[in-house]
């Protein structure tokens, strides 16, 4: 079989700081469009991938955590012999690629549940071609011509459920609440504001830039907002923003926002330990000096991952499917074109560049290229468009 080119993102080393472009190598290699003997699964072209924060968490070297970490390579040195030009392999022994979530579709397959053309997402390689042979970690896509086909890599994809389990099944909320959301820009942040809201709480939500509070305030309708490093006093700022407590904190950040919010949570308050993204690329961790206020404000502070929750996954596509499609919340997208530029937007995203979502997207053919810029700059909210995929 003729051979097709395949384009790569290959992790070079393990790192101890943020991710930097060179902590990543594209490469562009060749590949054969067939599932090898002895190898069950399905061969995937993927069209988007997602650059999220856990990721740079399976950069670092084995950790106590959910999920292993990146296998080191890079062109010069993993062993070719071992696979077919990295992809009838399982990635974490020898391939050296990046692995992260995506949307895909299905060129070959001998797995009964899947069929050439089906769109899929789940875990995939940062490549243009991939073997899955896990199967069982892949979503087929019900393709809704209302729901733009990227929104199951963010809105209806991990970030989204994130947002939705973590607010409804670990802060147990009330209507009336007072609700704190910080990095409440990102993927994961914009919907936890907007679900709330609906919930008739009063949410406030910081942010790093003048541009992401006019956001949180004017497009996800954040009842307030303020820019965190604006504010030298961080208690004090919630104090403004919260005279009378917060009763829900979703935090994503950790570090300094956590040790202020501890301050001002009120009794009984919840606190959903989400992401701790500004801690990721610390070599000594900020401590919190706060953790006291737990015991005389009977605080619960739960941390959680949203693989936890899968069972909830058919009730929260429908949910948030159905809020999304009549106009009751909207979703932001930061999208890249191309593979080659997966290493500088997951780089970026630690220096709080994205608003919203971010993803690299790919094009199969000119006419889908020019859709997918236009995507970029025009992709706001409650765009509507029929895909040519």
């Amino acid at each position: 079989m003729e051979a097709v080119r395949n384009k790569q993102v290959l992790f070079r080393g393990f790192i101890t700081a943020a991710p930097k472009e060179t902590d990543m190598e594209f490469r562009v290699g060749t590949a054969e469009l067939r599932i090898p003997e002895g190898f069950k699964g399905v061969l995937v072209k993927n069209l988007y991938l997602s650059c999220d924060p856990f990721l740079r968490s399976r950069m670092r070297e084995f950790y106590n955590s959910y999920i292993p970490p990146f296998t080191p390579g890079s062109a010069r040195t993993i062993r070719q012999s071992l696979c077919s030009d990295f992809l009838a392999c399982d990635r974490y022994f020898c391939s050296g690629v990046v692995e992260g979530f995506g949307i895909s579709r299905v060129v070959e397959t001998n797995d009964k549940g899947f069929r050439p053309g089906d769109l899929v997402s789940g875990l995939t390689g940062w490549e243009e071609y991939t073997l899955i042979t896990g199967t069982d970690r892949l979503r087929k896509i019900q393709v809704d011509e209302k729901i733009p086909l990227s929104h199951h890599l963010g809105l209806l994809g991990m970030p989204g459920f994130t947002a939705y389990a973590g607010f409804y099944e670990v802060c147990s909320p009330k209507k009336g609440e007072r609700v704190f959301v910080s990095a409440a820009c990102g993927a994961v942040g914009q919907l936890v504001g907007q679900l709330a809201k609906l919930h008739g709480c009063y949410v406030v939500g910081s942010a790093g830039t003048k541009q992401k509070v006019d956001l949180l305030k004017n497009k996800f309708g954040f009842d307030d907002a303020f820019n965190y490093k604006e504010e030298p006093d961080l208690a004090g700022a919630m104090k403004r923003y919260f005279p009378d407590g917060i009763d829900i904190y979703f935090d994503n950040v950790g570090g300094a926002t956590l040790d202020a919010a501890l301050l001002n949570m009120r009794i009984r308050g919840r606190i959903a330990a989400c992401g701790m993204i500004s801690q990721h690329s610390l070599s000594l961790k900020e401590g919190i000096h706060n953790l006291y206020m737990l015991i005389p404000k009977r605080i619960r502070m739960e941390g959680f991952i949203q693989s936890d929750y899968l069972h909830l996954f058919p009730q929260f596509l429908d949910r948030i499917g159905d809020l999304y499609k009549e106009g009751r919340i909207v979703y932001m997208e930061d999208m890249h074109q191309g593979l080659e530029s997966a290493p500088a937007t997951l780089a970026g995203l630690f220096s709080g560049e994205n608003v919203g979502s971010r993803s690299s997207v790919f094009a199969e053919n000119e006419e889908a290229a020019d859709l997918f810029i236009f995507l970029i700059f025009f992709h706001v909210g409650r765009t509507c468009l029929s895909w040519l995929l």
